[in-house]
């Protein structure tokens, strides 16, 4: 991976919005690595005044007690100048990682649903919490030790020439070689650094994806082979862990060496050159302690160096989701001045998921959906019945054809507010780990609020009162992660009343109520024949009590319709694939448990 100058710019960029708080720690910074600088200089004053050979002892110790009065003063200076340092540039490292989260979840949650199929939720966490931590570090600590080594090598370059130009030349032999290691080292870094966070992205992939549904780990015994699993991917995070340990091994232990060689070099003509009389020994004491400051500061150069170009190859991924454009936008298109009166129409529809290109599920299908009816969607598992549903809410969009609603085709309607009249109940809900309450309330457009009596009224319709009232905490008992504390019958009520609140004017049940007891879904299956009426209803069911209420029945096969009408015309004709799926029980019947 060659450096690029736009990377750099472009980190940096994050830290704009900070200015005058980096501003303010760089003017600490500057005070106090010009306080750390003047001791070496001080320090050859005071031997200088000492070993004097033109005072007598009573004048060296005046001499001595006020510089050190002196140095203690501005000692006191330079340690709150280093304080403001480190708690400006650290306070800002917080406020830049908060604000590239907030960024790059805004981004996350604005994709489209094909691109969550191809990315596992434990990349995308690794990438929000892993990848800015390390971003935001380097615009932060990583960038004040960077800066105040920079100060320190400067300034100590410049005084060791002050002090003795020809000694400053022997030690400035080494610094092109460790110059050109660091850079090399730096472009080897970048590369096996996003190789790390993509591995480490694809462990948090396993682990959350395995603790997630830890139930049916421990339903097929299978707790052995996931560790295994997560074992290996471990192991090859370690090989690659193994290869950076080597590099940075390698590049400190050779600037390691440089730096030894640099004060031997020091020592050995310093010491000739006091003997010659061309340099006092105050003049060598500071110039060797310019030359060890020296050393110390290329080394935190080096490690800002490579938490630099760690920093850029965390950015990288980010800005690969910061750039991407969303196939289908979250907003913007056509907003109807009224709302849909829900007559729905697919024409020559031929769909396959983006993950799956060569698994096509509906194939140059056309359906017609009328307005205030409803719609039964029936066929055998993998038919395309749910991909219908997924369309029509906009989720995805589809390969050839278009979808119309009142004559508008989707592709132009604002897709917010096509989900905000499309109701919705799923066959495996998902809920999220806040309370009851709280997941019937998220069906609520924002800023919209609704009484407690409409409130009521809807877990009453949904008969979610009957069990929230045996729960200690009532509709405030909290759920656990997708809902987990609760039964599947107990889950689907709350979707349904999540989808009930919206009261909207489409509604697409995807087998609402297959995880119901016979009992809870007669009484669901009345409040929903009740909340129907004056509604377009898409049903994907295979109850066949569901069945028989719907105006129009519409068989899928193979991803398209081959039949279509009430339930009495399909069960007159002489052979059909409506009546093969009756005969072949593949509805259940109402009063089945």
């Amino acid at each position: 991976m060659k450096f690029k100058n736009s990377d750099l710019k472009r980190l940096l960029s994050l830290a704009k919005p900070e200015k005058w708080s980096i501003a303010g720690a760089i003017g600490c910074l500057i005070i106090s690595s010009s306080i750390t600088m003047a001791v070496p200089f001080g320090l050859g004053k005071i031997l200088d005044a000492i070993y004097s050979t033109d005072t007598d002892s009573k004048q060296a110790r005046e001499k001595l007690n006020e510089f050190c009065a002196i140095l203690a003063g501005i000692f006191i200076i330079g340690g709150v100048a280093n304080f403001g340092r480190v708690y400006l540039f650290n306070n800002a490292s917080l406020r830049i990682t908060k604000r590239l989260r907030e960024l790059l979840y805004k981004r996350i949650t604005m994709q489209e649903c094909s691109w969550f199929d191809t990315k596992g939720t434990g990349e995308l966490v690794n990438r929000l919490s892993a990848d800015t931590s390390m971003v935001g570090n380097s615009l932060s600590q990583n960038l004040s030790d960077g800066l105040r080594s920079t100060a320190m090598v400067l300034a100590g370059t410049g005084m060791m020439i002050y002090t003795s130009p020809s000694l400053a030349l022997v030690g400035a032999g080494v610094v092109p070689c460790v110059a050109g290691m660091a850079v090399v080292y730096g472009r080897y870094l970048r590369n096996i650094t996003r190789q790390m966070m993509d591995k480490l992205a694809d462990v948090m992939k396993v682990g959350e994806e395995r603790m997630g549904n830890i139930k049916t780990v421990k339903i097929f015994s299978k707790e052995r082979r996931e560790n295994e699993i997560l074992s290996k991917e471990l192991e090859d995070a370690l090989q690659i862990g193994y290869r950076e340990s080597k590099a940075r091994a390698i590049f400190y232990g050779m600037t390691g060496l440089s730096g030894n060689i640099i004060i031997m070099s020091v020592l050995y003509y310093g010491g000739i050159l006091v003997n010659d009389g061309s340099l006092s020994i105050g003049s060598l004491t500071s110039f060797i302690l310019y030359a060890a400051y020296t050393a110390i500061s290329i080394g935190g150069l080096s490690n800002f160096y490579t938490e630099l170009n760690k920093g850029i190859g965390s950015a990288t991924r980010i800005w690969e989701i910061m750039d991407r454009q969303p196939l289908i936008p979250i907003e913007g298109g056509l907003i109807p001045s009224l709302k849909p009166r829900g007559e729905i129409s697919f024409r020559n529809v031929s769909f396959n998921y983006p993950s799956r290109p060569d698994a096509t599920v509906i194939k140059n299908m056309d359906m017609n959906v009328q307005a205030g009816q409803i719609t039964a969607i029936v066929g055998r598992s993998g038919s395309g019945k749910s991909s219908i549903a997924s369309l029509l809410m906009r989720l995805y969009d589809p390969q050839n054809g278009d979808i119309f609603l009142d004559g508008h085709n989707l592709r132009t309607l604002d897709p917010s507010w096509l989900r905000k009249h499309i109701g919705a109940v799923n066959q495996e809900p998902v809920l999220f780990s806040g309370s009851i309450r709280d997941n019937i309330l998220y069906g609520l457009d924002e800023n919209e609020k609704i009484s407690e009596v409409d409130f009521q009224r809807v877990i009453e319709e949904a008969h979610v009162i009957e069990f929230a009232r045996q729960l200690p905490d009532g509709l405030n008992t909290l759920v656990g992660q997708r809902g987990i504390m609760l039964s599947g019958g107990q889950k689907q009520r709350v979707a349904i009343a999540r989808a009930l609140i919206k009261n909207p004017e489409i509604l697409i049940l995807d087998e609402a109520t297959s995880a119901l007891d016979a009992v809870s879904e007669e009484l669901i299956q009345k409040a929903l024949e009740n909340l129907t009426k004056g509604r377009t209803v898409l049903t994907i069911a295979h109850r066949l009590s569901t069945i028989k209420n719907a105006q129009n029945i519409c068989v899928l096969q193979d991803g398209r319709i081959i039949e279509q009408g009430n339930y009495r015309e399909l069960m007159n004709l002489p052979q059909g694939a409506f009546k093969e799926l009756v005969q072949h029980q593949t509805f259940k019947t109402s009063d089945e448990s």
